[in-house]
């Protein structure tokens, strides 16, 4: 008889207090709680789509609650300020790099809400490379009303005073245009513009749902460690009872 023999038992039995039952029950835990992401996501991706898919409004001059109108479709007429255009980087179109224009549109109505037109690829970032869609004019234009966001920890910072933008700060693109600051801008429709850019319909209104492979993960682990220290206990009880065997004969 080994000395492996002889403290295999007492070494699986440890393992199942201190690994194997904490282990699985944290990761049943974090299964459980992507169970329950899964449903929040899975319902505000039904509310964004069927707000989405609404009538579009008249977007009204004073916007007392942004958030409740997030994702609406609206409507509004005015003029563009091409001028004042400001571009944020580090954005694709069918994974083709490029830019989301910006712009100041003043509203027939008073007052200005940006809008943010589409996408352009990287040569075309320069505005009299698409001249025929610098529109100009009083123009009706539709689309989501939306609002800022959070950078995450590998966004790079803004940098306003090159007009270079990464990410959606809305007190300061509107202060870099020289506007009252609001908490929305306008995303433009899919509706094509002469000459082909900007392009349009950027707008995503469904959040990322990655937690159903989350969840398979989890509990796939959870079962995979039950197993281990299963196979640990049974191969343990059989030396044991082949030591005593051999202590019995």
């Amino acid at each position: 008889m080994t000395k492996r023999d002889e403290t295999s038992l007492p070494t699986a039995r440890r393992w199942v207090i201190f690994v194997a039952i904490p282990g699985i029950l944290i990761l049943l835990a974090l299964g459980s709680w992507q169970v329950h992401r899964l449903m929040w996501k899975n319902e505000a991706n039904e509310f964004r789509q069927n707000r989405a898919n609404s009538e579009a409004v008249a977007l009204p001059e004073m916007v007392e609650d942004a958030a409740a109108m997030l994702y609406r479709p609206v409507w509004l007429e005015g003029r563009f300020q091409h001028q004042h255009e400001t571009y944020l980087a580090a954005r694709s179109y069918n994974s083709n790099p490029g830019y989301h224009v910006i712009t100041p549109f003043e509203r027939s109505d008073g007052g200005f809400v940006l809008v943010n037109r589409g996408w352009v690829p990287l040569d075309h970032k320069d505005p009299t490379t698409r001249g025929a869609g610098q529109i100009e004019g009083v123009v009706r234009i539709e689309g989501f009303l939306t609002g800022g966001n959070v950078p995450g920890w590998m966004t790079p910072d803004n940098v306003p005073e090159e007009n270079f933008w990464y990410w959606i700060d809305l007190p300061s693109l509107y202060g870099h245009a020289g506007l009252e600051p609001r908490d929305y801008l306008i995303d433009a429709g899919a509706t094509a513009n002469p000459g082909g850019y900007p392009i349009g319909g950027q707008t995503k209104t469904e959040l990322r749902n990655e937690h159903l492979q989350y969840i398979v993960i989890w509990y796939a682990l959870a079962a995979c460690l039950g197993m281990i220290t299963y196979l640990m206990l049974r191969n343990a009880g059989r030396r044991a009872r082949q030591t005593e065997t051999e202590k019995g004969s």
